[in-house]
């Protein structure tokens, strides 16, 4: 156990120290940070790259994506000159849907199983520190997110799950991207809030929580922040 770990109340630390803090502790290639390309992780990346330039930033790579999150991801990836890590499953979209159709549809839980929770899964093997842009405001299964938690994968690998954002506001996370010059994923300009596949996002109803427009509001998270154990 580091200093750091012993030591330091995470809580008490606003999101910039927090990510120095992590920065100066972790031990060199042991961090990744998680990326759907929204504003959150744009956020978080931006603070994180000013300590570890080359830090690898994993994107999901599901084949369901809006055409808009992979021209910005490609956009993004090059202007920042970013450590880009595509977790694939291990189907093309054509094969999966040749095995099982449009499971997406008839079984949301077992597409993300497929496409994203298990790909992130191999992913993460590498690392000790995992940054995410998650936030306790988006919705109610995020309510209780501490900035820094201990997980345990499902082959037994403990690592720290840190969420540098998780108690700011949207108008937190709009105000540092404005004055930081981050660039917006246009999908917004549209009405998301919450941006997944595109086939089981949709733009929410006014006043609704920010991710009620994802799966039909069948349910709230792909369980790529679910199926790790909190130890």
């Amino acid at each position: 156990m580091s200093v750091i770990e012993a030591t330091v109340d995470y809580e008490a630390l606003a999101a910039e120290e927090l990510v120095a803090q992590v920065a100066q502790a972790a031990a060199k290639g042991s961090v990744c940070l998680t990326s759907s390309f929204q504003t959150e992780d744009m956020v978080a990346l931006h603070m994180l790259r000013r300590h570890l330039p080359d830090v690898p930033v994993i994107f999901l790579e599901t084949g369901y994506h809006f055409a808009e999150v992979i021209e910005y991801r490609d956009r993004m990836t090059r202007e920042w000159g970013l450590n880009l890590v595509n977790a694939l499953p291990t189907t093309t979209v054509k094969e999966f849907e040749g095995q099982f159709g449009k499971l997406h549809i008839v079984e949301p839980a077992a597409c993300c199983q497929a496409r994203k929770v298990e790909p992130l899964m191999r992913s993460l093997e590498p690392f000790d520190w995992w940054f995410t842009g998650l936030r306790r405001e988006q919705s109610p299964t995020r309510a209780g997110l501490k900035k820094v938690e201990d997980h345990r994968l499902p082959t037994g690998r403990h690592l720290k799950k840190v969420s540098v954002l998780a108690d700011w506001d949207w108008a937190q996370v709009t105000e540092y991207a404005e004055r930081e010059g981050i660039p917006q994923l246009p999908l917004y300009a549209r009405g998301y809030t919450s941006i997944g596949c595109e086939p089981c996002t949709a733009i929410p109803e006014a006043g609704a929580d920010a991710r009620s427009g994802r799966w039909g509001g069948k349910k709230l998270e792909c369980g790529i922040h679910t199926f790790s154990e909190k130890a």
